[in-house]
This record gives C-alpha cells, structure tokens and sequence, in this order.
C-alpha cells in the first residue's frame, strides 16, 4: 500500500498563543490547512456591539459611500473629534498621542512597519488571532528574549494615552471583512505579492511536491495586489494565495489608507507560496 500523504505543517508551538480572541484558535488559523480552506474570522463581540452600523451599511450600494460612512461612525463612537468628552483630560497628553488612532496605526505602517505603529499592530494581531511576532526591526527569537521585550515596550508605547485603540483596530478588521464579502462575493482568495531580496527572509518549512515552500510569514505582513510593483521591493517575488478573512485592511478599503493604491496588509501564519525570480 502506498504511504499517506504528509499532513500539511501545522502552527509551530513557539509561534503562537494558547487563547486569543477570535471563533477559531491559532493552532488552527495559522496553520496550512486553512490557508487551503479558510471560513470567517471574527473577533469576539464586535460585529453584534457595532450591529447598528452594519444596519446602515447594509443599503448602501457605493463603496466609497460605505467608507465616509464607517469613517463618520468612528469619529462619532470613538469621539475621535473630541478627546475630552471621551475622557482625555485637556493639555495633560501631547498633540501627537491625542491623534493617534486607527488611521494614524495603519499610515505608520505603512511608512515602516518595524516602526512603533508597527508594533502596536503586530501586538494587536496577537492578542486577537494569537499569531506571536516573528520579527521586529529583527528576527524575533521568542518571547523570553530581550528583543521581544523591546518590541512590547515599542507597542506599550504607542498604546499609552490613546482612546481605546485597540477597539478602533478591531472595528476597523470588521469592516475590512464586510467589504470584501461584498466586493468579492465568490472569492475565497485573493493571489497577492512581495518582494523579498533573499528566500530566507521568511522562515521555510519545507517544499511542497509541486515545489512550493511552505513558509511561516510574520503575523502581520504588507502585499500588493500588482505584481510589477512587488518587483520594486526585492529580487524575488513571492506569490500567495491569500485567505480573505486574513485581509486585516487594504487600501482601497478607505481611499488614501495606505501608501500604494494597492496595498494590501495580511496576517500571517504559515502559507504555501511561490517564489520566482524577476
């Protein structure tokens, strides 16, 4: 008899939190085998919270008319607008904290992830998915190590004297997921891009019997959606076919997001990719 076939990797244990926030466990949600078939992630609460916002969506047939209004909505919710009716006490925060919020998260990132908006995110991708950093201005070799603790004093930073960020994060996925479902009704995937100057930036698992590798990506990474411009990035271009509930926010999402008209920003896990050269 024929042996079976190899089970696809699962999460490295070292990778990954035991609980998180969200309907399905690491183990799981950062494994192959969802990558192949992935189902809808939503993170605890959210969705039934902020049910009336999605009432109002519901009707509205324009995207962009979608977008000014999530964006009102979260002006008004989060009292972006007006930090001391949310309890921010006058003069006692700097200018730069009293505007840090969701856009401010996702531009930072866009400008450099390893930055401190970086980790903010990273730490937030974390707690709900539980997908630890592998890296953060350098390789994150676990959690009991003193470039680990650097990178959680970064995100503690960025937190610090901010209006429930984390919440506006959560919120912010939500919507992500409710565009794409509306966007993309019969996709499951989206093929996405990176340049990457060596093929050991990412940590490989293995190959696949049709040559793929298998690599554990960061838990928060950036793609594009054009391949001819992730050749601007790096020598190699690195090919995924990625789960639409893995889609944390892209560009077109809110116009002027993010840096590139077609940005895309992904957590991570382990993926089956291609890697070719230019």
């Amino acid at each position: 008899m024929p042996s079976p076939a190899p089970s696809p990797p699962s999460l490295p244990q070292s990778a990954r939190l035991s609980i998180n926030r969200c309907n399905l466990p690491a183990v799981i949600l950062g494994g192959l085998t969802y990558q192949f078939h992935p189902v809808p992630l939503e993170i605890d609460g959210i969705r039934d919270f902020h049910r009336r916002l999605f009432e109002l969506l519901a009707p509205l047939t324009d995207r962009l008319e979608r977008a000014a209004l999530f964006a009102d909505y979260m002006a008004a919710h989060f009292c972006l607008d007006d930090l001391e009716q949310a309890g921010l006490a006058p003069g006692r925060v700097k200018k730069a904290r009293r505007n840090a919020n969701y856009l401010r998260m996702v531009r930072g990132w866009s400008f450099d992830s390893d930055g401190r908006e970086g980790a903010v995110l990273k730490h937030w991708v974390e707690t709900r998915f539980g997908l630890l950093a592998r890296h953060h201005g350098g390789r994150l070799n676990g959690r009991d190590t003193e470039a680990y603790d650097r990178y959680l004093s970064e995100g503690a930073k960025g937190l610090y004297a901010t209006n429930a960020l984390e919440a506006q994060l959560d919120l912010l996925y939500t919507f992500c997921q409710y565009e794409l479902a509306r966007q993309h009704r019969a996709a499951s995937h989206l093929s996405l891009y990176r340049g990457i100057n060596r093929i050991d930036e990412h940590e490989l698992l293995g190959r696949s019997s049709d040559g793929c590798y298998r690599v554990l990506l960061n838990n928060l990474n950036s793609f594009t959606s054009e391949r001819e411009r992730a050749d601007e990035f790096g020598d190699y271009i690195l090919e995924a076919r990625v789960p639409l509930p893995k889609i944390f926010c892209f560009n077109r999402l809110l116009p002027g997001l993010l840096k590139g008209e077609d940005e895309f920003v992904v957590i991570g896990g382990v993926y089956e990719v291609e890697i070719s050269t230019l």
